[in-house]
C-alpha cells in the first residue's frame, strides 16, 4: 500500500511539474493570433526560465524596451518584456516566470488592452485575474503591480487605437490600486512621475506618445529603485 501510494505521488509531483514546451508556445501563438515576435521571445524565455534569485520585469514594449539589469546594476534583474503583449499573453507565457519562484515579479500590463477597446472594468477584472494567478503558482514571491502609464496625443497623434482613451487608463489605475488593496499586494503609481501638468506623458521623455526616451527609463528607475532594494 505505502509502495501504491509513493507512485501515486511521484507520478502528480511529475504532472504537476511539466512546463509548458516552447511547441505549445507556439501553437499558443499561432492560434491566438500572437505576434510572431511574441512566439519568439516567449519561447526564449521558456528557454532561459529564471530561479529564486531572479527579479523579474513582466510586461509588454514598455518593459521590453529597456536594459534592466544595465540600469540597476544588477544580473539578477530579467527582462520578460515582450512588445505588443497584452494581459492574456502574459498568462499564456507565465510557466516560464512562476516556475522559477523569482524573489520579485515587477508587473506592468493593460495598455495593449486599452488598444482594443476593451473597458476600463474588463481589462482592470483581467489584471486582477492575472494577480491572482501568479500568487497562486509562486506565492513565495514578492509581486509589485504597476500602474498604466500616461499617453501623449495631443503632441503626436501616431496611435490611433488610443486616441480619447486617457480617461480609460485613468480608470483602470483607480481600479488596480484598489484591486491591489484588496488583495494586499503592492500597487506602485509610476503615472504621475510620467505625466505632464494636463496628464499627458511628457513630450521630453517620448517621441512617439508612447514609449519612452533614455530619460524616461531614468525617471522609471528611480521610482521602482526603493522596491528593488527592498
Amino acid at each position: 500500500m505505502r509502495k501504491f501510494i509513493f507512485i501515486v505521488a511521484a507520478v502528480l509531483t511529475a504532472l504537476c511539474a511539466q512546463a509548458i514546451t516552447n511547441e505549445e508556445l507556439v501553437e499558443i501563438q499561432k492560434t491566438k493570433k500572437y505576434t510572431e515576435l511574441w512566439g519568439q521571445r516567449a519561447t526564449l524565455f521558456n528557454t532561459l526560465g529564471c530561479d529564486s534569485t531572479s527579479i523579474v520585469m513582466l510586461g509588454n514594449s514598455l518593459t521590453h524596451g529597456d536594459e534592466w539589469h544595465e540600469l540597476f546594476n544588477d544580473h539578477r534583474i530579467l527582462n520578460r518584456g515582450i512588445n505588443g503583449d497584452v494581459i492574456q499573453g502574459i498568462a499564456d507565457r507565465l510557466d516560464a516566470v512562476v516556475d522559477g519562484h523569482p524573489a520579485k515579479i515587477f508587473l506592468l500590463s493593460g495598455t495593449n488592452d486599452v488598444s482594443h477597446n476593451l473597458s476600463a472594468d474588463s481589462i482592470a477584472e483581467a489584471a486582477g485575474k492575472l494577480i491572482d494567478l501568479i500568487r497562486e503558482r509562486t506565492p513565495q514571491t514578492k509581486l509589485y503591480v504597476q500602474s498604466i502609464f500616461p499617453i501623449n496625443n495631443v503632441d503626436y497623434k501616431r496611435y490611433k487605437a488610443m486616441f480619447g482613451k486617457d480617461q480609460v487608463i485613468r480608470d483602470i489605475n483607480v481600479r488596480l490600486k484598489e484591486i491591489c488593496k484588496e488583495k494586499g499586494v503592492t500597487f506602485i503609481d509610476v503615472y504621475p512621475h510620467l505625466a505632464d501638468e494636463n496628464g499627458n506623458l511628457r513630450k521630453d521623455i517620448t517621441n512617439d506618445g508612447l514609449h519612452l526616451l533614455g530619460q524616461g527609463y531614468l525617471i522609471w528607475r528611480d521610482v521602482l529603485d526603493p522596491y528593488i532594494k527592498e
